[in-house]
């Protein structure tokens, strides 16, 4: 099956201080066994297509439920696939 990257940004963004809803957030998706790369303006995260949904649901769970208040999402099939 085709990669899929996952590209998040969980908001409200505070330069330096990523708050609990994105670390938690972070740390759903790492307890999956799933590398997480954080970015400046956004984190990313290469997943097999049959995992982008249980990726999808940890992140956006986790984060809502520790303080986001928005969670923009881009996926995209990785040029390799």
């Amino acid at each position: 099956m085709a990669d899929i990257t996952i590209e998040f940004t969980i908001e409200p963004f505070t330069d330096g201080a990523p708050g609990a809803h994105v670390a938690r957030a972070i740390e759903a998706v790492e307890a999956l066994g799933i590398s997480v790369e954080i970015g400046p303006f956004g984190s990313t995260v290469v997943v097999d297509a049959s995992r982008a949904g249980e990726v999808l649901s940890a992140l956006t769970t986790a984060a809502y439920a520790h303080g986001a208040t928005h969670v923009t999402i881009d996926t995209e099939k990785s040029a390799s696939a």
